[in-house]
């Protein structure tokens, strides 16, 4: 397509505005406003953004919609920065519609309390997109009204989908790069709704920046700041937000309610999609007599457990080695309790909790176009956060924590902690 086609197709009949606080207006056309009508895209408005962080962070009640309508606008603005650079591009009508659909719904198959569940053996929110895209009749025709394909939006979000077309794998890395518009608003909503000044970007800055170039998106050369920008914006809004330790307490709990109960066979793991905060509630009233479910009713009511110990992973093997499994952690978690409860006798096994944060990535893989017109990646002489540099950093944040109730003295819980895994 050629530039005007594409600037025509990202600009006329966009005439509807969604008031965004931190966007400004959002401009969608009469097909995408009414897509956000659709069930499946509502139920995002009903699942906090970041789950129990508000707990912690008063202000952090935004939602997986307001996110989701954040990404839109940051994905549109991205296709006009790079259609005004470029005399044509090898892109479609359908494509970039369905790149802007993709980016709108990315996150319909999201449950509550996303960063609780992430070790579980479920489904990746990614697929459950994808398949509710091809499956909705409601959404598939929402989709198809405004010009787009349902096909190729599940194939921009779920990579397990095999594709072959080079314009879906364009859409791909620009949905999910080192400068994605999901980046890009997540730490600046997240930011912006906690009160914290760590995750905001000069966004404008960096979507001028970017360009395409021999089948890439590309980052303009004066620009490599953003990345080291975007990499330190996230391990710090990971070290003071993400995983602070009520957070970590809060999310440690329901993730050892729900594995609990899938142990005990009192809920299966169909039991924990398309659900919202609402309905995760519910099903948590549901089986009130279960008694490890009050853990999630203590997180609704702020009454956390606390951290008692933390350790680098590194400080003892052995428990460590038993706490990365999730099967192992249990029988890890087993012993502590045996090890405590003479002390404390009130002290309940499923208040016995280790907790572990997912690996996480500080990647700086981006191509540049340098000054002479060239492509290349970006070196590491050239980003602060180098491959090693990012690896100390997830190992900063990445500790075991164990979580236990108020009354129960951080010396007992430490000396129980060496006393049945210091070698």
């Amino acid at each position: 397509m050629r530039r005007e086609e594409i600037l025509c197709l990202l600009y006329d009949g966009f005439s509807h505005s969604v008031k965004d606080p931190l966007w400004g207006n959002v401009a969608m056309n009469e097909g995408f406003k009414r897509m956000l009508e659709v069930e499946e895209v509502q139920k995002l408005a009903r699942i906090k953004q970041n789950g129990p962080t508000y707990h912690i962070y008063p202000g952090s009640v935004h939602t997986r919609l307001d996110h989701s309508i954040g990404v839109y606008h940051l994905s549109r603005e991205i296709m006009i920065s790079i259609a005004s650079k470029n005399e044509a591009l090898p892109l479609s009508k359908v494509g970039i519609l369905s790149f802007l659909c993709a980016s709108l719904l990315h996150d319909i198959g999201h449950f509550p309390y996303a960063h609780s569940l992430k070790e579980l053996a479920m489904r990746e929110h990614e697929e459950i997109a994808g398949d509710l895209i091809m499956h909705e009749p409601a959404l598939k025709n929402a989709i198809e009204e405004i010009g787009a394909s349902a096909e190729m939006s599940a194939a921009i979000i779920d990579k397990g989908l095999e594709c072959d077309d080079e314009e879906v794998k364009l859409y791909r890395t620009i949905l999910s790069g080192p400068l994605d518009p999901d980046k890009l608003d997540y730490l600046s909503r997240d930011a912006y709704f906690s009160g914290v000044p760590y995750g905001t970007q000069n966004t404008d800055y960096i979507i001028k920046s970017l360009d395409y170039r021999k089948h890439h998106l590309v980052l303009e050369e004066d620009a490599i700041v953003s990345i080291e920008h975007v990499l330190f914006s996230k391990y710090l809004m990971y070290k003071t937000i993400y995983w602070h330790k009520g957070v970590r307490s809060a999310t440690s709990m329901i993730k050892k309610a729900i594995l609990s109960a899938l142990r005990d066979k009192v809920i299966s793991y169909e039991d924990l999609y398309y659900k919202d905060d609402s309905e995760f509630a519910l099903m948590r009233e549901k089986y009130s007599d279960y008694e490890p479910f009050c853990l999630i009713s203590r997180v609704e009511h702020n009454r956390l457990l606390e951290k008692k110990v933390e350790l680098p992973l590194s400080a003892i093997p052995t428990l460590t080695e038993m706490a990365l499994s999730l099967e192992t952690r249990e029988d890890a978690e087993r012993i502590l309790y045996e090890r405590l409860r003479g002390k404390y006798p009130t002290l309940r096994e499923y208040e016995t909790i280790i907790d572990i944060p997912e690996p996480i990535s500080f990647e700086s893989d981006m191509m540049i176009l340098r000054k002479n017109g060239k492509i290349d990646r970006i070196r590491e002489d050239e980003c602060a956060l180098s491959m090693e540099v990012g690896s100390l950093f997830s190992s900063r944040l990445r500790k075991l924590s164990i979580f236990l109730p108020q009354y129960v003295s951080f010396s007992d819980a430490l000396s129980a902690v060496r006393e049945s895994f210091d070698e």
